[in-house]
């Protein structure tokens, strides 16, 4: 028994900051920012087969001004890391970066004196995708993982104190787990991680 019963169909019940949270990670813009290999995936990810327009996130924008996520897909030099500042600090609040590929995350095989060793030396990162290169399917993982936090953010200082003293830490379940249907023989476990099993060979 609650007020929704009594509601008319058509009518939704929700926190102003679950809606606000819902209305940025459904419209997602990445700034265009290919560095190396790795743009070549972040390219393929944005194309017909894999279909970032599901997510609202097929305009890759020229403009930081515009853009709110900046995808690090590459290595990132000394020369470069300037610009790359420069970029982020153009982009409006509130803004998310993943580092792409081992080369953003660690500089990877690059371990000499022209090479930032991880882009986390420049600018914060929200999220970590290994792989030399990671594949669409990895981008499209670690994109969904960031809609996960975003959907979890505070609205306003207050609350993001309130929230830091108790504690309070998002949870980023695998996709396969938060997005999967308990029908399919492709799920993993079920959402509830308080009784996760595991699949046998057989199902």
């Amino acid at each position: 028994m609650g007020l929704e019963e009594k509601l008319p169909n058509g009518i939704l019940l929700a926190s102003v900051e679950k809606l606000v949270n819902w209305t940025r990670k459904s419209s997602l813009w990445p700034a265009t920012f290919g560095l190396a290999c790795c743009a070549i995936e972040m390219m393929t990810t944005g194309a017909p087969r894999y279909d970032l327009a599901r997510f609202g996130m097929e305009v890759f924008r020229a403009s930081p001004r515009q853009a709110d996520l900046m995808i690090v897909a590459g290595r990132v030099t000394n020369k470069m890391a300037p610009v790359l500042r420069q970029i982020y600090d153009q982009m409006p609040e509130p803004r998310w970066v993943l580092a792409m590929g081992v080369c953003a995350s660690s500089g990877g095989m690059f371990n000499n004196y022209a090479v930032v060793q991880g882009v986390d030396h420049v600018v914060p990162v929200d999220m970590y995708l290994p792989g030399c290169p990671p594949r669409p399917e990895m981008l499209i993982d670690a994109i969904l993982k960031i809609h996960q936090k975003i959907m979890d953010e505070p609205l306003g200082a207050k609350r993001a104190a309130l929230l830091a003293a108790s504690g309070h830490r998002t949870v980023l379940e695998p996709s396969s787990v938060h997005y999967g249907k308990p029908g399919s023989k492709k799920f993993q476990g079920p959402v509830d991680p308080s009784h996760r099993h595991q699949l046998t060979a057989g199902e």
